[in-house]
C-alpha cells in the first residue's frame, strides 16, 4: 500500500503523482504479492484445491494437477516483470533520495564553512579589540604612573 501524500517526503511525491497507470499498478500488485495476508489465501486456496480434487469433492484437475500447475505458471509470468517494474521504481525512488541527500549535505557544507570563515573573521576582530584594549590600558597606567613618578 501507498504512503499517504501527507506522509510523502518531497522526492517521493513526484514518483507517486507522475506515475503512469502501469507503474501504480505494478507497485500495488507487487505489494499485495510479497504480503503474508497473500502467502495465506493462497496456501488455503491450494489445500482446497488438492484435497478438493484428491477426495473427489469436484473433480475437474485430477492428479498430477496440470490446471493447477498452469495457474502457477501464468501467475509467475505476470508476476516476475512487475515485480521487475516495481524494483526499478524502487531504485529509482532510492537514487532520487540519495541525490537529494546529497545536494542537502552539500548545502550544509557551504553553510558550515560560511559560518567558520564568519567566526574567524569575529575572532581576528576580537584580537584586535583586545589588543586595543590592552594599549589602552597601558596608556592608562602610564599616565596614571606619571604624575605619581613627579611626585
Amino acid at each position: 500500500m501507498l504512503p499517504t501524500q501527507s506522509s510523502l517526503h518531497e522526492v517521493n511525491r513526484a514518483m507517486y503523482d507522475d506515475a503512469p497507470i502501469g507503474a501504480r499498478i505494478a507497485d500495488r500488485v507487487t505489494g499485495y504479492l510479497g504480503s503474508w495476508r497473500f502467502i495465506a489465501i493462497q496456501t488455503v486456496i491450494v489445500a482446497i484445491w488438492v484435497v478438493g480434487n484428491i477426495v473427489l469433492l469436484f473433480h475437474f484437475d485430477p492428479y498430477p494437477f496440470i490446471l493447477l500447475n498452469l495457474a502457477f505458471s501464468t501467475q509467475a509470468a505476470y508476476a516476475a516483470p512487475l515485480i521487475l517494474l516495481a524494483g526499478n521504481r524502487s531504485s529509482l525512488r532510492d537514487r532520487l533520495t540519495l541525490e537529494h541527500t546529497a545536494a542537502e549535505a552539500d548545502l550544509e557544507d557551504t553553510q558550515n564553512r560560511e559560518l567558520i570563515e564568519a567566526d574567524e573573521e569575529i575572532l581576528r576582530h576580537i584580537e584586535v579589540l583586545e589588543q586595543r584594549i590592552l594599549d589602552l590600558e597601558k596608556r592608562i597606567l602610564e599616565r596614571l604612573d606619571g604624575p605619581a613618578a613627579a611626585r
